[in-house]
């Protein structure tokens, strides 16, 4: 009997152990990804402990590929970077998506993210946060300028500049009326598609008043006067049209690009259910408007603009109809052996004179 006593005690602490593991929620993030004043409501709300550990998505891949998968209930990696990972080793688990508030989410993110991080018949992320990539303007003195074939525009001769990275390998082909990414199937097509673009690129190199190197030359050059059409990150867009209102960031009618960061669940995680209930608490319009509002980062939270501070409202409301949102070229993964094709293609088109 004493006996009995002790095992039945065992197993009620063993249980009372697995409940206790349970009220925990480990979520590996980006640093300004979950504010406090959201941790604060969630765990007020379910009664889930959260314990945030921050990463980039070299140091996420890396802890998940060591643990196979273990040590997270939630981790948020950029949709780029899943497909290939999963491929490989194994690191998430399927999103069930019956259990996500789908209603609340802009379907050309969810369709992108799903489709991105697919698989073999499953899909492995649901959109968060998002960024983009599209042309900072003068409207002064560039009015016209709205797509990325206005950085080869001899209207604007002199008075371009953009950074000779692969983002502007990708919009250079977008404004040639090509898509980049419909080839990644197809490496040799792919390929040929990069020689037009190191064409177009090199013949129209005289147009370039400079390439800019950083975020602090993007913003220097257009501010000056030295160009009044560039590339540019939407952020910085924005800042610059703060100071001088005739300075804008515009999304270009051939598709801005775009980068989404992911709700992601690890293949050993313990916490599920809490894992879920944490995407949908992030995901709800106010939640959602609480980290935009602070970080100033859109979300996948069709509705969470009616909530934004005016001024950040107005960045969004002033730059993005539903059809430029729509029309957000999102990143996918790079396909291996892609890159060497594009360095080559920026080595020439550096040295071309």
């Amino acid at each position: 009997m004493k006996k009995v006593l002790l095992v039945s005690a065992a197993a009620l602490m063993l249980t009372s152990g697995s409940l206790m593991a349970q009220e925990t929620l480990k979520v590996l993030t980006w640093k300004g990804y979950a504010p406090a004043e959201l941790v604060k409501a969630f765990e007020a709300k379910t009664g889930i402990k959260v314990k945030l550990t921050y990463s980039n998505n070299e140091e996420m891949v890396a802890k998940l590929i060591a643990t196979r998968g273990a040590g997270f209930d939630v981790a948020q990696p950029s949709q780029d970077r899943i497909k290939f990972v999963q491929m490989k080793h194994k690191i998430y688990q399927p999103i069930d998506y019956s259990r996500i508030n789908k209603d609340q989410l802009t379907t050309s993110m969810l369709d992108a993210v799903k489709k991105n991080t697919k698989v073999g018949s499953d899909s492995f992320g649901v959109p968060h946060v998002y960024g983009t990539t599209g042309m900072i303007v003068n409207k002064k003195l560039a009015p016209e300028a709205n797509d990325w074939s206005d950085l080869w525009n001899p209207k604007y001769d002199g008075k371009i500049s953009y950074r000779l990275k692969r983002p502007t390998l990708i919009a250079t082909a977008l404004g040639m009326g090509e898509n980049p990414f419909a080839l990644y199937s197809d490496k040799a097509a792919y390929a040929k598609l990069m020689k037009r673009v190191e064409k177009k690129l090199i013949e129209s190199k005289h147009l370039v008043k400079t390439y800019w190197t950083s975020g602090d030359t993007q913003v220097a050059l257009i501010k000056n006067g030295d160009v009044n059409v560039e590339s540019g990150w939407d952020g910085k867009g924005w800042t610059l049209h703060k100071i001088n209102p005739d300075i804008d960031f515009v999304a270009p009618k051939s598709g801005a690009l775009g980068w989404i960061d992911t709700f992601a669940i690890p293949a050993k995680a313990k916490n599920i259910d809490g894992a879920y209930k944490w995407i949908n608490f992030m995901l709800e319009a106010k939640h959602a408007a609480v980290f935009t509002n602070d970080q100033g980062y859109g979300t996948a939270s069709k509705d969470a603009v009616k909530y934004l501070k005016p001024e950040i409202k107005d960045n969004f409301t002033r730059t993005f109809s539903q059809a430029d949102i729509d029309n957000i070229k999102w990143y996918p993964a790079l396909p291996a052996g892609f890159d060497k094709i594009e360095s080559k293609i920026l080595e020439r088109v550096k040295a071309a004179k």
